[in-house]
């Protein structure tokens, strides 16, 4: 006989509660005759009896739930702190090498794509003509310093000279005063004397024609008389002289006072002579200078790029020669949208992957742009129109490279880079 079926207590009270029906309906009547309240019923009490079979399913639920929540909260709080963009590449200081005097190409030492070091000679002109305007300028040089010795001996020369004229001119004058005294006191001597003898000769007049006095006594007073007046009129003459002396002494004091003024003029000169040394030094200078132009070295260390110069072309001032990159300084310049900017500050970590090694080099930010890109542009946004659509708009960020992060130079100004700012 077969074993009886064994009904657990808990399907016996179900089989109380839920009588069995009398017949057999299809599937889908019975659904279609159940109201929704029972059909929510069914689907309750199969996942009640789902959790019943499978206890620990909740507990796994709940615990994907709270690792989804924990994976989500970490991706967000990633996400949150970085702030990347996929504009951005190398940028570093391309240097013009140009000439800087006109002349004559002898060599070009050097070619495209070569690492040159600073002080390195790159091209050298031909250095004749400039040798000759060194030379021209020595000897000009030495003309004016000569031509300065001269004038400036010649302001003592000169002080001491006038000088001694006019003291020599004072003392003329001093003398002719003396002189025109001296003769105006034998002009009155004289004056005297001939008052004298005129008297005596009256006298002698009405003497002798009473025949009272001799004729050789008559004689002798006339002949008194005469050599009076004439030394009247010498002494006359004499004053004359003096105070025609006088007048020459003071005309040559008066050209001696000027002495002050030609010793200005003594002194200008000198002054001259001497700024016509320092020009000549100048010339010199810059001859000496155009000279070593001729020889156009490398002012930076770098790689040699574009080089336009063949040996026996004539070359211009200021006709580029060549460009040196310049790969001891180099950064990235990345432009992030303005809405990136909001917690980026100068100073921050970053992160720089770049495309061409598929690496990641590590730097700071140095600086902020001033302005966005399309202010910079040859033709600038005009937004005072009845058409203006907003777009959002880049700034550039300067991201400098770490210290010792390209030690082998191998980055290079134009690559294309994606870096990530750490803004916390």
């Amino acid at each position: 006989m077969a074993d009886p079926i064994k009904i657990s207590p808990y399907e016996e009270e179900e089989a109380v509660k839920e009588p069995l029906p009398t017949e057999v309906e299809a599937p889908e009547k019975s659904e279609e005759r159940w109201s929704g309240k029972e059909r929510r019923s069914i689907k309750d009490t199969r996942a009640v009896g789902f959790f019943r079979t499978h206890p620990r399913a909740k507990w796994i639920i709940a615990a994907l739930v709270i690792l989804l929540l924990i994976g989500g909260f970490f991706i967000w709080r990633y996400y949150s702190v970085r702030e990347s963009t996929d504009d951005a590449q190398i940028d570093g200081h391309i240097n013009p090498i140009s000439a800087r005097v006109t002349g004559t190409v002898l060599r070009v030492l050097h070619d495209d794509n070569e690492v040159v070091q600073a002080g390195t000679l790159l091209v050298e002109l031909d250095p004749k003509d400039y040798q000759v305007a060194v030379d021209r300028a020595r000897a000009d040089l030495a003309n004016a310093q000569a031509n300065a010795v001269a004038a400036n001996v010649g302001v003592p020369l000169t002080q001491t000279t006038s000088s001694s004229q006019l003291l020599a001119a004072d003392a003329g004058v001093k003398g002719a005063q003396r002189d025109i005294e001296s003769a105006r006191a034998k002009l009155n001597d004289a004056q005297a004397m001939y008052a004298k003898t005129s008297a005596d000769l009256k006298r002698m007049e009405q003497l002798i024609a009473k025949d009272e006095i001799s004729h050789q006594q008559y004689d002798a007073s006339v002949a008194a008389n005469n050599s009076a007046k004439a030394q009247v009129d010498a002494a006359t003459s004499a004053i004359a002289s003096a105070e025609s002396r006088a007048a020459q002494s003071q005309a040559q004091a008066e050209a001696a006072r000027t002495v002050p003024e030609q010793l200005k003029v003594t002194r200008a000169r000198a002054g001259a002579a001497t700024a016509e040394v320092q020009r000549a030094v100048s010339t010199l200078a810059q001859a000496e200078l155009n000279l070593q132009y001729t020889k156009i070295i490398a002012p930076v260390t770098g790689v040699l790029s574009k080089r336009s110069v063949e040996p026996g072309q004539t070359v211009q001032a200021g006709q580029p020669l060549f460009s040196i990159v310049n790969l001891e300084d180099i950064w990235t310049t990345a432009n992030f949208k303005e809405t990136q900017l909001r917690d980026m500050k100068v100073g921050q970590r970053a992160k720089i992957k770049v495309d061409a090694y598929g690496r990641e080099y590590n730097g700071t930010v140095e600086s902020i742009g001033g302005a966005t890109g399309a202010r910079f542009s040859l033709l600038p946004p005009e937004n005072a129109t009845g058409n203006y659509v907003k777009v959002v708009q880049r700034i550039p960020v300067r991201i400098r490279f770490d210290k010792d992060q390209d030690p082998n130079h191998q980055l290079r100004p134009g690559m294309s880079v994606e870096p990530v700012v750490f803004t916390k």
